[in-house]
C-alpha cells in the first residue's frame, strides 16, 4: 500500500515542504530511515537524524525550522507525534478493510451473518449467534452458542469465544485470547477430594475494550465477569471469574486478578501486578510493577511492594533496606560499647 505525500498532508491537515509526489509504502525510524519510508520527527534529540535521514517523507511540527540542508520531504503539522498515531491508525484501518466469508469456515444454526463480514478460514461460528456491524474474524477463530457480538469488532487469529459472552461495539479481540472459559472453581469433599463447582455465568465485555494476545478472562460461577468501557488489557493477563474491572482502567502484562475482586475506574496497573480475591481496589488507583495486592485500596493511592502499601513509604523503606548490613553492623557496634562502659 502506496500513500503520496500530498494524499499524507490531506489526511493530517498537514503543510507539505519539498516533493508532493513523493511516494512512501514502510514506516521506519528516523535514524533507520531509507528511501520508501514514511518517519516522524517529535522528540528534540532526534533533530539531528532529519539531516540525515534516508527516509522519504517526515511529519514534523509546524514549528520546525531547519537549520541546514535535508532530503526527505516535509509534512507540517500541529503535533508530529499526534498525527503520526492518526496516520498509524488510518492505515491499520485501511489493511484490515477485508470482506467475504472464505472457505473452508462454519456458521451454525440460527446464527446470520452480516453481508459486511469478514470472516476468515477454519473459523467456527455457533448456534444462536449474533454479529453487528464491519465484524472482522480472521482464521481459526472459535465463537462459541449464544454469543452477542456489537459493531466494528476484531477477532484476530485464534481467538477464543466461550458460549453466553457479551461484546460490546468497537472493540480488539488478540490472537489466543480466550473469553469466557470456567473460572477456577472447585470445592473439597470429606477425603479432600476437590470436585468442580459448574460455572454458569458469562463475560460481558463493554465497548471500546482491547484484549492482548494470550490474556484469559472466565466466565462468572453466577452472574457475569464484566470489562467496562475503554477498559485495554495487555498480553498474557489473567482475570478470574466474577471480576470486575471499572472504566477506562489499562493493565499491563502478566497481571493477575483474582475471583470476585472489584477494579475501580481509571486505574493504571504496572506488569506482573497480583490482586487477591474478594478485594475492592479504587478508582484512579496506580500501582506499581510486581506488588503483591491483600487488602483493599482506596482512591487515589499510589503502592508499590508485596505486600503491597504506599508508593513513598516504599521508597524511604527500600533505602533503608538497602543499608541494613551497615545499620545492624552500627548496631552492634553501640551495644559492644555499651556493655564495656557498663
Amino acid at each position: 500500500m502506496k500513500f503520496t505525500a500530498n494524499q499524507i498532508a490531506e489526511i493530517l491537515g498537514g503543510e507539505i515542504d519539498g516533493n508532493a509526489d513523493v511516494e512512501v509504502f514502510k514506516l521506519s525510524k528516523i535514524e533507520e530511515g531509507e528511501k520508501g519510508s514514511l518517519t516522524f520527527l517529535s522528540n528534540p534529540k532526534y533533530t539531528p537524524y532529519i539531516y540525515s535521514t534516508k527516509a522519504s517523507i517526515a511529519i514534523v511540527g509546524k514549528d520546525f525550522i531547519p537549520e541546514k540542508e535535508f532530503e526527505t520531504t516535509l509534512v507540517k503539522v500541529d503535533d508530529a507525534y499526534q498525527s503520526f498515531a492518526l496516520l498509524l491508525e488510518y492505515y491499520n484501518q485501511a489493511k484490515s478493510q477485508k470482506t467475504g466469508v472464505e472457505q473452508p469456515s462454519f456458521v451454525g444454526e440460527n446464527t446470520e451473518v452480516p453481508e459486511d463480514i469478514y470472516l476468515g478460514a477454519f473459523a467456527y461460528i455457533g448456534n444462536n449467534v449474533t454479529i453487528g456491524e464491519n465484524v472482522k474474524i480472521y482464521p481459526n477463530v472459535y465463537i462459541g452458542d449464544n454469543v452477542k457480538i456489537g459493531d466494528n469488532v476484531i477477532f484476530f487469529s485464534g481467538a477464543k469465544i466461550y458460549s453466553e459472552t457479551e461484546i460490546g461495539n468497537n472493540c480488539v479481540i488478540n490472537s489466543g485470547a480466550i473469553i469466557g472459559a470456567d473460572g477456577f472453581g472447585f470445592a473439597p469433599d470429606k477425603q479432600g477430594v476437590y470436585g468442580k463447582i459448574p460455572q454458569i455465568g458469562n463475560v460481558i465485555i463493554e465497548d471500546f475494550v482491547d484484549i492482548g494476545a494470550a490474556t484469559t478472562i472466565d466466565r462468572a460461577t453466577l452472574g457475569s465477569t464484566i470489562i467496562r468501557s475503554g477498559v485495554k488489557l495487555d498480553n498474557q493477563i489473567q482475570v478470574a471469574h466474577n471480576v470486575e474491572i471499572g472504566k477506562n482502567t489499562v493493565i499491563a502484562a502478566q497481571c493477575g486478578i483474582a475471583g470476585s475482586s472489584k477494579i475501580g475506574e481509571n486505574c493504571m496497573f504496572g506488569g506482573q501486578v497480583g490482586v487477591a480475591g474478594h478485594l475492592t481496589i479504587g478508582n484512579n488507583v496506580k500501582i506499581q510493577a510486581q506488588s503483591g495486592i491483600s487488602k483493599n485500596i482506596k482512591d487515589g493511592e499510589t503502592i508499590q511492594g508485596t505486600p503491597a502499601f504506599g508508593y513513598s513509604d516504599f521508597n524511604k523503606s527500600y533505602v533503608y533496606f538497602k543499608k541494613l548490613p551497615s545499620i545492624v553492623k552500627t548496631i552492634n557496634s553501640l551495644e559492644n560499647k555499651e556493655k564495656a562502659l557498663k
